[in-house]
């Protein structure tokens, strides 16, 4: 079943010829409704009952979005080259029809007429959507089912009541807030009420991870399951030292737990439940088995097994878990944004009470936001969300309010009247794509209940045991996220005529060499092995080329400095330096700088970022295609 669902200041359609399938009717004048919700559909081979029950929960969900209390369901045949019989189509409409009437005003267009229409659409976020609803995918559905979690469930009832709070801390409905000079915002808050996840063209950092042999789709594996060549391999371990450092440094202690747990164990079971992730579960040793999804399990059993006393909180736990797993629904997949398998810098705070976690969190924010800028993503890439209850809010108003000054722009808060998750306070930093998708990148939740479920006490001063709040923190949030959205942010600064790319600390080559002959090859070498020998990512282009085609090579790869030697070059003891951060599209900057000076630039950029040698061969000549 193919939808395409307007919402609309009125729909007027006139019958104007039957077919030879046509439906009989009383009268056949035309019929308008005014403030309607209408579902173009088009019924295809293969759709039966539980297509509908689908169809029935897409329609009410976007019916209560948009606040339609009328419905009409229209025959619309254009949707669709693979159409149900005229029989079963019929059925399946009036099917439709009757199980949208036990929520709304619905009407029916009359099935296999010729008919003129006129209508009316009302033109905001959510007034033009569009549902393809397989037997296939109703089926899967149904199969996953047992690992479709209570708090998966609960998320989908759940009411959520929309505002921005604004620097001058004043709280505003979304639709009555400004968003002029705050697209981006706009972009996120519409992708947030939708709750719209499926992507439907191939966003750009998908041809970027792949022309640029970073990653790739693993076909002989599950969905969601990628491979990383030598290039994308670097990066990610960039990033995951990185990370790591900055959470030992805050004061976390690395630890690493199994990657599988008992689905019948008491405690998780509970806690399963209260997650809204997808699982995979696997069979082994007379037992099911789940496939972590975050490291919260390992690290709260062994905080359950800890002596814990108030001298060490806040005590905080990090594991960088390679790999998380979560079953993620099909249509969602697509390169690094979101997959089934990936890499989740995870920490655990055990704070004494909600003073004490009201003050990690503000650490924690703060951390992000710098963990964040070092990667590569400024306060202006990314945009802030806040889920709290209501409760929570009307008793820490001025505490969550002060979340607005320190990232200094509007932030996005969803509220709710009830606790329906485990944690009554989260924030999260989401870069929007080019798309208009956004995706959680840092977060930091202030859990409530696991603490007591899994008996993580500690002793407080007068040798009492109490029950600890808990924070689940990610700085950066996965690791592959933050690569997809630096390959995204390149995307979007190439829109703005800006070269793409990547900070130098991430660049798989820093510098490249570019002999002008091979008359220079050995002092490119040498000049090469000066560089690496002071730990920089250096190769050298040997290949039988052009000097041009060097150079342009060099630039489809992001290079942030590319060094040309020649005759003039050896006999001053300078390099002709394009310096790829201060060039464009249309004009590349070069500079001539000595050898000193160049590696003094490249270390101040990289100052204070882990490093790692080049996973290739020095020389181009030398090196493997992997596409």
């Amino acid at each position: 079943m193919r939808l395409l669902l307007i919402h609309a200041d009125f729909m007027e359609y006139e019958l104007k010829k039957k077919t030879s399938v046509a439906e009989e009717v009383e009268e056949n004048g035309r019929k308008r409704f005014e403030e309607v919700l209408v579902a173009f559909t088009s019924v295809e081979k293969g759709d039966d009952d539980r297509v509908v029950d689908r169809a029935v929960r897409d329609i009410k969900e976007v019916a209560e979005k948009v606040k339609a209390e009328r419905v009409l369901v229209y025959p619309y045949a254009h949707l669709s080259s693979n159409l149900a019989d005229p029989k079963t189509g019929v059925e399946i409409l009036k099917k439709l029809e009757s199980a949208l009437s036990n929520y709304f005003e619905v009407h029916r267009a009359p099935f296999g007429w010729y008919k003129a229409f006129e209508i009316s659409c009302k033109g905001h976020p959510l007034s033009e959507l569009s549902r393809e609803i397989t037997f296939e995918e109703v089926k899967e559905e149904a199969i996953e089912e047992k690992e479709f979690t209570q708090a998966l469930k609960a998320e989908e009832k759940v009411k959520s009541y929309w505002y921005i709070l604004t620097p001058g801390k004043e709280l505003v409905e979304v639709d009555k807030f400004d968003f002029a000079g705050h697209e981006n915002l706009k972009k996120f808050v519409n992708y947030e009420i939708a709750k719209k996840r499926a992507v439907d063209r191939i966003p750009p950092h998908v041809e970027y991870m792949q022309r640029l042999q970073f990653a790739d789709y693993e076909p002989a594996s599950d969905s969601g399951h990628m491979r990383y060549y030598p290039k994308g391999r670097l990066i990610k371990s960039l990033l995951e030292t990185y990370i790591t450092e900055k959470c030992v440094e805050y004061g976390a202690m690395e630890v690493e737990t199994p990657i599988m747990y008992d689905r019948e164990h008491p405690t998780l079971r509970k806690y399963l439940e209260r997650f809204p992730a997808r699982q995979y579960i696997i069979s082994g040793d007379k037992r099911e088995f789940f496939l972590r999804f975050a490291a919260c399990f390992g690290q709260f059993l062994m905080k359950h097994d800890a002596v814990i006393t108030y001298k060490n909180l806040p005590l905080k736990m990090y594991e960088l878990t390679r790999y998380s797993f979560r079953k993620e629904q099909r249509g969602e997949l697509v390169g690094l944004r979101r997959l089934r398998a990936f890499t989740m810098p995870d920490m655990h705070t055990v704070a004494k009470n909600m003073e004490q976690a009201k003050q990690e969190f503000m650490n924690q924010y703060r951390l992000s936001i710098e963990v964040l800028k070092d990667i590569g993503l400024d306060p202006e890439d990314y945009e802030t969300a806040v889920r709290v209850t209501r409760d929570f809010y009307e008793e820490n108003r001025e505490f969550v309010h002060s979340l607005v000054e320190i990232i200094g722009k509007p932030i996005l808060i969803e509220m709710w009247d009830s606790r329906f998750f485990y944690f009554v306070l989260k924030f999260e930093f989401n870069f929007v794509d080019s798309l208009d998708k956004a995706s959680a990148l840092s977060t930091v939740q202030i859990d409530v209940e696991n603490a007591e479920r899994y008996g993580i006490v500690y002793i407080d001063e007068s040798g009492e045991k109490k029950t600890p709040y808990i924070l689940h923190t990610s700085v950066s949030g996965a690791v592959e996220r933050c690569i997809y959205a630096l390959l995204e942010k390149a995307f979007i600064m190439k829109e703005k005529g800006e070269l793409p790319i990547l900070p130098v600390w991430l660049s798989p080559t820093q510098l490249r060499i570019v002999p002008v002959s091979e008359r220079y090859l050995e002092k490119a070498k040498e000049l090469a092995l000066y560089f690496r020998n002071n730990y920089v990512r250096v190769d050298v282009d040997d290949r039988d080329e052009t000097l041009g085609k060097k150079i342009r090579d060099a630039s489809t790869e992001w290079i942030p400095y590319i060094a040309v030697i020649g005759e003039r070059e050896v006999k001053e003891n300078i390099l002709t330096v394009t310096v790829r951060a201060e060039s464009t599209l249309k004009e590349q900057k070069k500079i001539e700088m000595k050898p000193e000076e160049l590696l003094d630039r490249i270390k101040s950029e990289c100052m204070g970022k882990p490093f790692k040698h080049l996973p290739l061969p020095v020389f181009l000549s030398e090196r493997p295609s992997f596409r």
